[in-house]
């Protein structure tokens, strides 16, 4: 089974690219992160004809996640789940065969000490709390976390040490919600540096490779096991109108 983790970036604007790419690489699981796409917009009978199910969460012009699946997902859940009503669309999870997937876009945190930072960390915990709480075997955690784990993660680590994304309480949370038994699968097969999910629109950044990696799709400890192969498709930064990320993907020997 192969699952794709891709933060869109607009999925009216790339649409085509979203088609195209599907008609190419045939994924099994794709989880997609700032649709920025109202519920109503969502394209899902022009994906159900190329043989993809759609699980959606959207919100007009922000934010927005949404799972697509080649097998009919079931217990859909359109937020975190607790009891918190939160306006902003950043998480769905379905159930698809015997995995639980999540589809998250964790918020940016805009400027270290700020209350978006605050909401950023709190958030995390709201996320890790609920997957303490997942009953089944098999959990795969797939999205935009806009943290960069660790300085590996990051082309020029002594310029972004403690800035948003690389601050260490970010770090710290997201140390934290590993340790409910995810694993980052990247780095399974991957232990070199320079792999990045994102890059800037500024400056020539793709082209330098100053990036980020950003996006990850982490496993449960069991169904990380599992996990054959994984890498970034970094193909799709590249042509006209890119995303500014490039989807993360797994395999799994299920």
């Amino acid at each position: 089974m192969k699952v794709v983790s891709w933060n869109i970036n607009s999925l009216r604007k790339r649409l085509d690219h979203l088609f195209a790419w599907l008609e190419a690489t045939r994924p099994d699981v794709v989880c997609l992160q700032e649709t920025k796409c109202a519920d109503e917009q969502f394209p899902a009978l022009a994906l159900q004809t190329v043989g993809y199910h759609s699980a959606y969460h959207g919100e007009k012009s922000y934010n927005g996640v949404a799972i697509l699946t080649k097998s009919k997902p079931s217990n859909v859940q359109p937020s975190l789940c607790d009891e918190v009503v939160d306006p902003q669309a950043r998480v769905i999870a379905a159930t698809v065969g015997h995995l639980r997937v999540f589809s998250i876009y964790a918020p940016n945190g805009q400027a270290i000490g700020s209350p978006a930072y605050k909401y950023k960390l709190h958030w995390y915990q709201r996320l890790r709390d609920c997957i303490v709480k997942e009953k089944s075997v098999d959990v795969v955690v797939c999205g935009d976390f806009n943290v960069a784990p660790e300085d590996i993660d990051v082309y020029d680590p002594d310029l972004w040490r403690g800035a948003i994304m690389c601050s260490e309480d970010e770090r710290k949370a997201f140390r934290a919600l590993s340790g409910t038994g995810l694993k980052d699968t990247l780095r399974v097969h991957h232990k070199e540096g320079g792999l990045f999910s994102w890059w800037d629109y500024q400056m020539r950044a793709f082209e330098k490779n100053r990036g980020l990696r950003i996006d990850a799709i982490l496993a449960s400890e069991k169904l990380a096991k599992k996990c054959s192969a994984s890498g970034i498709n970094i193909e799709m930064r590249k042509g006209k109108e890119p995303s500014d990320h490039a989807p993360a993907w797994a395999e799994f020997e299920l």
